[in-house]
């Protein structure tokens, strides 16, 4: 039953991040791109805070997998590595943190653009 409950969590948190970015999109003149930006900044700023752990902690991948929980890990890879390094973690911590996530991004990437045929959606 706990798992179940696991489940419930992520789906309400994700959804609710979901549902606050189309409303971004339907009700501001945003662009999708400055909402994905915005996302990304307020992870960062509220993982800076330690306001966002909290939430990982609770509703765990519906808070880690959106473009929020990206911002989170940055926060925290800038985090870690100063407490290890100094100020040169200012520079490493971010790049180090989101390495395997990015790494992933392009290597599915690529594997998508060589299975499948891109075409102009104008034609």
């Amino acid at each position: 039953m706990d798992i179940l409950l696991d489940y419930l969590k992520a789906f309400a948190v994700g959804g609710l991040l979901c549902v606050l970015g189309q409303l971004l999109i339907d009700y501001t003149r945003l662009t999708p791109a400055r909402i994905l930006t915005l996302y990304v900044v307020a992870g960062v700023v509220l993982g800076a805070f330690g306001l966002y752990q909290p939430l990982v902690d609770w509703a765990g991948a519906g808070a880690t997998v959106p473009l929020t929980g990206f911002g989170n890990a940055l926060a925290k890879g800038v985090r870690d590595a100063v407490a290890k390094d100094g100020l040169l973690g200012v520079f490493t911590g971010g790049f180090t943190a989101a390495a395997g996530g990015v790494c992933a991004a392009v290597f599915f990437g690529l594997l998508v653009a060589l299975i499948f045929k891109p075409s102009d959606k104008n034609k």
